[in-house]
């Protein structure tokens, strides 16, 4: 599913390389190799690839070997450097008023994007507003609409309007108190120069500071002649890749980005309007790599966890009542999918299982339901819990009294592990500083 089995083949490569007795041109071949099929199963272009693999063969057999690290670990290196330029570099975004122009087809997500950008933009501070100029396709402003309400954000439209143009220029007007204004634009089913000529005009009344092109993972290399069109109209300045977790050509997807000059903004992985990720290049790459992405989880868990919900002191003296695992449970749902975020962490190639993961999500989900059971006297001292007490919060939950007896049984490890923290406290800060700084880079092969 998605970019996994990409994952997955250049983790291979690259274990089979660190597991070599000797780094020698055959085991670069070898490698390269590697690399080409999986690269190539993924639907990268092939041009591409072929230039990735004379660059990585050139390095490895042919630069001065840097100080302080051995021959395996400087071709790992150029290998991350090189898949890390195949990408390409991250677009430029700032947090000021700006305006924001959408383009792409029909079906690549437009719309859904539209409304997860103005929740990016809300979590970020700033006052968002939408423009709905899709007058081609039946349902979109009302789509656009429903998706702004969610998150209170003002939404401007007119389906009865077939100028959008007209629609832009009443919604600029409508909209002027807001700092950030998004504009959903039609899309077609193909690139026709009545859609071409009409997003020109939107383009040329709105000015916009980004003109960004949302692509669909799933069209992989196809993607060209659309961010090559696009492009030719207006200036794509940023891509968006939507759909990036329900498709292998999501690597065809983002080497058509080239096509533009520009970099990508964001990647879509899922169906909420969180599901919108600041696309990074080293992250991304480090997290193919099964080595992680710390410092996207750090940004994720200051988003999710407030300081004033959960009390990181008073945990660490011992106080960590069923209330405080609550916030928390709350808190890492917040954060996105279980398995996106354990993608964020290094855990050296280790492939976690999807019923693994979704046993996972299922039981934290039928504890934070057997607790909504709970009186908040029970929430605050669990030690209160007695069979008669379990026997109560099970039928309240619709629970068995076993899993009531594991919720406990996890709350205690919870509180163990904790008070482990109170003896080796210095430790803990030093590590939470060089998360913060963005820990995990895999520039100096560390934690390989």
């Amino acid at each position: 599913m998605g970019l996994d089995n990409l994952s997955n083949s250049l983790k291979d490569a690259m274990k089979k390389l660190a597991g070599k007795t000797v780094i020698d041109r055959a085991a670069v071949d070898e490698l390269v190799r590697d690399l080409q099929r999986a690269l190539l199963s993924a639907d990268v272009n092939v041009k591409l690839v072929m230039q990735l693999s004379q660059s990585i063969k050139a390095r490895a057999l042919d630069e001065d070997l840097p100080k302080g690290i051995n021959v395996r670990e400087h071709v790992l290196r150029i290998v991350y450097q090189e898949l890390v330029n195949l990408v390409g570099k991250e677009a430029e975004l700032s947090l000021r008023p700006q305006k924001i122009l959408m383009a792409g087809l029909q079906g690549s997500g437009k719309t859904t994007t539209t409304g997860k950008l103005c929740r990016y933009f809300q979590r970020k501070g700033l006052k968002v507003g939408a423009i709905g100029a899709d007058n081609f396709r039946p349902g979109a402003y009302a789509q656009l609409e429903t998706l702004c309400k969610k998150i209170n954000v003002p939404c401007y439209g007119d389906p009865k309007e077939k100028d959008a143009v007209k629609i832009t220029r009443d919604g600029l007007a409508a909209l002027k108190d807001v700092e950030v204004i998004i504009v959903d634009t039609a899309g077609r089913h193909a690139l026709e120069d009545d859609l071409i000529e009409e997003i020109s005009q939107i383009n040329e009344l709105l000015q916009p500071d980004h003109r960004w092109l949302v692509i669909d993972a799933a069209l992989g290399q196809a993607a060209r002649d659309q961010a090559k069109r696009f492009h030719e109209a207006i200036g794509i300045d940023g891509v968006i890749v939507t759909k990036m977790d329900g498709t292998a050509k999501g690597g065809g997807a983002m080497s058509a980005v080239a096509e533009t000059g520009s970099g990508i903004v964001f990647i879509g992985n899922g169906e909420t309007i969180e599901d919108l990720e600041r696309f990074d290049a080293n992250g991304f790459i480090s997290r193919l790599l099964g080595m992680g992405d710390l410092k996207a989880l750090v940004e994720k868990a200051e988003e999710a966890i407030k300081p004033e919900d959960v009390d990181v002191n008073a945990m660490l003296r011992g106080k960590f009542t069923l209330n405080d695992m609550y916030k928390q449970l709350e808190a890492v749902q917040k954060m996105g999918p279980l398995k996106q975020v354990l993608s964020m962490l290094p855990l050296g190639g280790m492939n976690v299982p999807s019923e693994a993961l979704d046993g996972t999500a299922d039981r934290m989900k039928k504890f934070r339901i057997i607790m909504d059971s709970m009186t908040p006297e029970e929430l605050d001292d669990p030690s209160l819990i007695n069979t008669s007490r379990m026997t109560r919060v099970a039928k309240g939950a619709g629970a068995t009294i076993d899993e009531v007896r594991e919720l406990i049984k996890y709350y205690k490890m919870m509180q163990k592990t904790l008070k482990g923290f109170r003896g080796n406290r210095m430790a803990m800060n030093k590590m939470m500083k060089q998360m913060s700084k963005g820990g995990g880079d895999f520039g100096g092969m560390g934690p390989m």
